[in-house]
């Protein structure tokens, strides 16, 4: 198997893990802000006591963990904002507005990463809008802030997908997780006050949340934040959040098992599941046409990761 199929399966991986950040989301009663501090809270506390973490972070310059702490900045406002809509609307609705990141993507990432911009890139996102369209037709009105505020969370994420994919090759990845989680938690933390909030700010988790928290923090984080930084050598971030559009089909067949929110999915709900997907796979035909630009380690050269949840 060739590395950049290595790195595509470990991609897909990620999103099925990632699929179920979205129902651990719902099941955990706590607000977003803390179900966020406590998710970063915990992973970059696990990451700390790894002796090469600490040495990684100590062989960095100010500027890049400076870098990696604003990218991180930009991981809470993704996490804050997911969640929220989660709450506001559903696991479904949330996971799918992720979707909408590759039209973001594609406008950000060439800026970012200086390479030129492919308007096939564009046309290729723009092809899923139609798709998210019809998924959100199929919710109840009352979701749509839920909707907004996943859309929002989608550009979060495309902004910080690209400026890791600029970094990817400077620093450990490990340690970049450790630095991003950290100076993300931090953030809330001084963004808690700003916040309207009933009783603390970061209440202790019962004992139901935390053990949710524990899977949401180590299975559903950790473990895929540290593959998908290594697998963004491989492939570019565009690619990559293309292949993350797989998580609204994970997240919404989970939440039907788990959760039974089926009875708010019409059939224009699952036709715009199958338009995303039809987008997702069109992408590897469409890099095929172009071989002298389907090598993606050289893409990645100045990118990271693109974790979406």
């Amino acid at each position: 198997m060739s590395p950049t199929a290595k790195a595509r399966l470990q991609i897909h991986f990620c999103v099925l893990l990632w699929g179920f950040t979205a129902i651990l989301g719902k099941l955990i009663t706590l607000a977003a802000l803390p179900l966020v501090w406590w998710r970063m809270l915990l992973v970059s506390a696990a990451l700390l006591l790894v002796p090469r973490v600490w040495r990684a972070l100590a062989a960095m310059s100010v500027r890049l963990r400076l870098a990696y702490a604003g990218i991180g900045v930009l991981v809470a406002l993704h996490w804050l904002t997911f969640y929220g809509a989660i709450k506001l609307a559903n696991a479904s609705v949330a996971a799918t507005c992720i979707a909408i990141a590759p039209v973001f993507l594609a406008v950000v990432e060439p800026w970012i990463v200086r390479r030129r911009f492919d308007p096939r890139e564009l046309l290729l996102a723009v092809a899923i809008i139609p798709g998210v369209a019809l998924v959100v037709d199929g919710v109840p009105s009352g979701m749509r802030l839920g909707v907004a505020v996943g859309v929002l969370s989608a550009l979060f994420v495309a902004v910080f997908s690209a400026l890791n994919k600029r970094f990817v090759e400077h620093a450990e990845p490990l340690a970049v997780t450790a630095l991003e989680l950290g100076a993300g938690a931090a953030f809330l933390t001084l963004l808690a006050p700003l916040l309207p909030h009933a009783g603390a700010a970061f209440p202790l988790p019962d004992l139901h949340d935390a053990v949710l928290l524990a899977l949401l923090a180590f299975a559903c984080t950790l473990l895929p934040f540290s593959l998908a930084l290594v697998a963004l050598r491989r492939v570019s971030a565009f690619s990559m959040q293309l292949i993350t559009n797989l998580e609204p089909v994970y997240a919404i067949v989970l939440a039907i098992l788990l959760l039974h929110e089926q009875r708010v999915l019409e059939p224009r709900f699952y036709l715009g599941v199958a338009i995303i997907l039809a987008a997702v796979f069109a992408h590897p035909l469409l890099s095929r046409k172009r071989p002298h630009e389907a090598q993606p380690e050289l893409l990645a050269t100045a990118e990271a990761k693109g974790m979406a949840d």
